[in-house]
């Protein structure tokens, strides 16, 4: 609404629907008198949070010359309203807008009638501050009718005592939640520690409120005064008895996400329980632990205050989302009481002291990140002076959102390992797995992650060993120990004897042997042993994959992951950047046919500009082809990079995570636009992935809309089996030689045969137990990683098509993955002539891709 006669009203509010609510319970108090009442609430309509630019725009609208008053809810939306107000162009604009401290509902109300009765806009400012005198009157209770209330309160003011019975007193993960639970109530909140004397200090604030020094038995005070002051105090006196939500002797430490002192060592030579075979090949050699990457930041510089607050707030929003996704993940993988150790980190970003701290050192000439880095290395140094010694050390806590936040902010990488050997670390996010030097890192353990993640698939990518799900214990081997790994069966050896590291070693020598004589022939042409010509391309997410693939042999890329072009950025490529990188990995391939999958984020590959809704379970959401749609400029630009490319090389491009037939036409009519006036590209082929079990049900509609299907078995897999894929607890589950879903699989290449060409690029296409299922069930292209061509070659040329086609139909009668293996192997013994192990500990190869089987001569 554009301006107009007297005084208009903005709402800003977290929730959108509180907003739009409290605007229609206003309207119903204006009988029919007009005033102008703008929204700026949520980041749409459905994820809470504020934006200045939107809180902005809606000032802007409404600003005429009776000016603006603001109403807003609570911490963010002030700093949000603030920084619209810096925002405004016009200095006259900012002289006309109020910023009213009043209640947003109570406020709202008044203040409308008081505007539509003509009021000026310090009237309306005045009438809103006023709301809840009259509630206020007719609520107030007496203080000599709560127990806990202090004898010499003052007037207005609930005071009231408890002690600490946590077992670490009020830490990091307890002090979050007393935090988080006031942060919601109309009150201002004071604590102090009567026990030592510190404070007082405003209980919204953890920065603050760990200041405390709080340990066991002490005794706290709590001062609250305003609408909701005996709410607030019985709400934290209730949080105290329940010990702020920890249970009587926690297992371990609360704090920043390190595993405990103390446990044993596995005892020499004996592999540790549990770990999962997730990239095959063996590595020998000294433990390594990631280290932080040094920062180096300009005291010096400076900038224009209102841009260096912008940066604070988008590089505080991305980080929050980050460990948000990751406190997800946590408590799915974990569990919920790990998970909450990150809720202190979320705090803390929420922290309005301390932002304000930022603010106002931006407003005295800082740039952002020596703002940022001055503020929190005063909170820090707080934290570690305080007496105790397990509070000091939650300093660490703050030391590990100041480093997040200040890598947000000058764009740098998380970590590094500086010396050779095998990493051992927690989990590896995409970014972290795509990053590792293979000539430093010789393989990696870790404590959780799942074979299937995208952390494996990058490991196997750079051919880089890799056993997962090792279990929290092997985050406590110290530094330097020798340590042997073979991430083609799982097995995990520390300090290993003489003996075992002699085997290994002989092993390691017969693979390599193996992978030199697979390499001599992966030149040639792929054929089995009665004729039946393959493809055999590769999986790429970089230049670099291109010519490793290029060298392996490989016929072709048949997935290209362009959304590692999006991830560890600020802002999307643009249309030349996404042609240059197309064009760089076809020209690397040697004018092989490239198939670029269109970018295919969400669920665990989150993007920091991209704000999306908060979700319960986010792979079953806005996520591949969905996500791309709904923000069609991202996959116009993308799509006009992809035809660019495409008239100058051998280029396909498919849609990742298609469910329905309206999906698929949206996105050829997004693809047709992108082509321009000169109409599609001619050699272009347009394919899907197959990952949802609807679509391999229904794939006779997609069908004639096609050149080429391309089954994701990871993703098909996860959600036929109601698995997770990166969720270490159900990666047992998670089985792509599943009847289950083979008969999906077998679906399409029926419905497929003699119309489309089928390929496979999920990991099962590497796996030399999965390939002969996939044959027999029709398949003739597998795309793998670059560094497994030359074995899946090798183990295609030694295959029967006709008999695999045989044991693929029985196959898909068994009742068991377990039984589907016994079944590949007692064909391959028969194939070959030779014994091979056909009572061998199943469980074991479970999700091993590149088995390494005796060799079928």
């Amino acid at each position: 609404m554009t301006s107009g006669q007297g005084v208009a009203l903005v709402v800003v509010s977290h929730s959108r629907a509180l907003a739009d609510a409290a605007v229609a319970l206003a309207s119903e108090m204006l009988h029919d008198r007009p005033v102008n009442i703008e929204v700026a609430a949520g980041l749409d309509d459905t994820t809470f949070g504020t934006d200045a630019v939107r809180i902005k725009e809606a000032i802007e609208r409404v600003n005429g010359r009776d000016g603006v008053v603001v109403l807003m809810d609570l911490g963010s939306a002030v700093l949000s309203t603030e920084l619209a107000l810096d925002l405004l162009a016009d200095p006259s604009a900012r002289d006309r807008v109020i910023l009213s401290p009043a209640p947003i509902v109570e406020g709202l109300i008044v203040a409308a009638v008081a505007a539509a009765g003509g009021a000026t806009r310090l009237e309306v400012a005045a009438e809103a501050s006023g709301a809840l005198m009259g509630k206020a009157a007719h609520l107030s209770v007496p203080v000599e009718t709560l127990q806990t209330v202090s004898e010499d309160a003052p007037a207005g003011e609930v005071v009231a005592i408890f002690s600490i019975a946590n077992q670490h007193g009020l830490h990091a993960r307890p002090a979050a939640r007393l935090v988080s639970e006031v942060h919601g109530l109309d009150a201002s909140i004071q604590l102090r520690n009567l026990t030592t004397g510190a404070g007082p200090v405003p209980a919204s604030s953890l920065s603050r409120v760990a200041t405390l020094g709080a340990l066991r038995d002490h005794q706290i005070e709590v001062r609250a005064s305003g609408p909701q002051a005996h709410e607030a105090v019985d709400h934290l006196l209730d949080l105290a008895r329940r010990r702020f939500g920890e249970p009587d002797e926690p297992d371990e430490p609360a704090g920043i996400p390190v595993p405990p002192a103390g446990i044993p060592m596995p005892s020499t030579s004996s592999p540790l329980t549990g770990p999962l075979p997730a990239s095959p090949g063996i590595a020998i050699g000294p433990v390594r632990k990631l280290t932080a990457t040094s920062l180096e930041i300009d005291k010096d510089a400076i900038g224009d205050p209102t841009s260096e607050w912008c940066r604070i707030e988008e590089s505080v929003a991305q980080v929050r989302r980050e460990i948000e996704h990751v406190r997800l993940l946590t408590a799915r993988e974990v569990g919920p009481d790990e998970a909450s150790i990150f809720d202190a980190h979320l705090a803390l970003l929420a922290d309005a002291e301390m932002l304000n701290d930022v603010k106002a050192r931006i407003g005295a000439g800082a740039g952002a990140p020596a703002a940022w880095a001055a503020c929190l290395a005063d909170v820090q140094r707080q934290w570690a002076q305080l007496p105790d010694p397990y509070l000091s050390q939650r300093a660490e806590d703050v030391e590990a959102v100041a480093q997040q936040v200040l890598r947000a902010l000058t764009g740098a990488t998380s970590w590094q390992a500086l010396a050779e050997g095998v990493l051992v670390a927690r989990d590896l996010t995409p970014a972290d797995a795509a990053g590792l030097d293979p000539t430093l890192v010789s393989g990696v353990v870790l404590a959780y992650g799942s074979p299937s993640s995208h952390a494996a698939i990058l490991a196997r990518a750079r051919n880089i060993p890799l056993v997962v799900a090792a279990g929290r214990e092997v985050l406590n081997v110290p530094e330097g120990t020798r340590i042997i790994i073979d991430g083609g069966s799982g097995e995990l050896h520390i300090d290993p004897s003489p003996d075992v590291l002699e085997q290994f070693q002989r092993r390691a020598s017969e693979l390599a042997e193996r992978r030199a004589r697979d390499l001599a022939r992966a030149q040639e042409p792929t054929v089995s042993r009665d004729g039946v010509s393959f493809a055999v391309a590769a999986n790429l997410a970089s230049v670099a994959d291109a010519r490793s693939a290029l060298a392996a042999g490989a016929d072709g890329a048949g997935l290209v992951r362009t959304e590692f072009l999006f991830l560890e950025r600020s802002t999307a490529p643009d249309e030349a950047e996404q042609e240059a990188e197309y064009a760089a990995i076809a020209e690397a391939m040697g004018g092989r046919r490239i198939t670029l999958r269109t970018l295919d984020v969400g669920g665990d590959k989150p993007l920091p500009y991209l704000p999306m809704p908060f979700e319960q379970n986010p792979f079953l959401g806005l996520r591949g082809i969905r996500l791309s749609l709904d923000r069609r400029d991202l996959l116009q630009e993308q799509l006009v990079a992809v035809c660019r490319t495409a008239r100058s090389s051998p280029v396909s491009v498919m849609f990742p995570m298609v469910s329905t037939i309206g999906e698929l036409l949206e996105a050829k009519k997004v693809l047709s636009d992108a082509a321009g006036s000169s109409g599609l590209p001619p050699d272009l082929r347009l394919g899907m992935m197959v990952e949802v079990p609807a679509a391999a049900l229904k794939i006779e509609s997609f069908l004639p809309h096609l050149d080429f299907v391309s089954i994701g078995t990871n993703d098909l897999t996860q959600y036929t089996l109601a698995a997770e894929r990166g969720n270490a607890a159900v990666a047992s589950v998670s089985d792509a030689l599943d009847p289950g879903v083979l008969q999906l699989i077998h679906r399409v290449c029926q419905a497929a045969h003699g119309r489309v060409d089928v390929a496979v690029c999920g990991e099962a296409a590497s796996d030399e137990l999965a390939i002969p299922v996939l044959v027999g069930l029709g398949v003739r292209e597998l795309s793998v990683a670059p560094y497994a061509v030359p074995r899946v070659k090798e183990s295609l040329r030694e295959l029967d098509v006709e008999r695999c086609g045989t044991m693929a139909a029985e196959a898909l009668t068994l009742a068991s993955p377990d039984e589907v293996r016994k079944l590949v192997l007692a064909m391959l013994s028969a194939t070959s002539g030779e014994l091979l192990p056909t009572t061998v500990d199943l469980p074991q190869y479970r999700d091993v891709p590149n088995l390494p089987l005796t060799p079928m001569r």
